[in-house]
């Protein structure tokens, strides 16, 4: 099954690739590894902004990783031509934009991590770090990062 077919049955429609807010590109590809830039939680068009343990709760959070990772394959579609390229996701860092007393950042981070599972089987189980942070570009409550194994075209 084609990775599009499996988005289809799993009902997941990814987003436009959003433009970088900075000097950077969304994704190099070098060796046989895409490294795809810190991406932003947009949902519905807009940026889930907030700070986890005070204005944005648990699952809410969950769901901003969620979207961090479907903005990661949409950028990793926009620069491949396909998903089917991805061999294996190595690597996912997670930035919560959380309190200091917020200790659930593997939780939070968990929502682009079962993604790449459900996407992609076992090629999308990774390694990972997940850290808080007292603060994220545009306020954004969530950013996730990856480095992943590509076939050649």
């Amino acid at each position: 099954m084609t990775i599009e077919a499996k988005l289809e049955e799993l009902g997941i429609t990814l987003p436009q690739a959003a433009a970088p807010v900075a000097a950077y590109v969304p994704v190099v590809v070098s060796g046989g590894v895409a490294y795809v830039s810190g991406q932003l939680p947009f949902v519905n068009g807009e940026l889930v902004k907030g700070r986890l343990g005070e204005s944005v709760p648990l699952e809410d959070g969950i769901a901003a990783a969620r979207a961090c990772g479907l903005m990661i394959l949409a950028q990793l579609k926009a620069a491949l031509g396909s998903l089917d390229r991805v061999e294996q996701v190595i690597k996912l860092g997670a930035f919560v934009n959380s309190t200091g007393e917020f200790v659930d950042q593997p939780r939070i981070a968990n929502g682009a991590s079962e993604l790449m599972a459900e996407v992609f089987g076992d090629a999308g189980k990774h390694a990972r770090s997940a850290v808080g942070v007292p603060v994220l570009p545009l306020g954004a409550a969530v950013e996730v990062d990856a480095i992943v194994a590509i076939r050649a075209d």
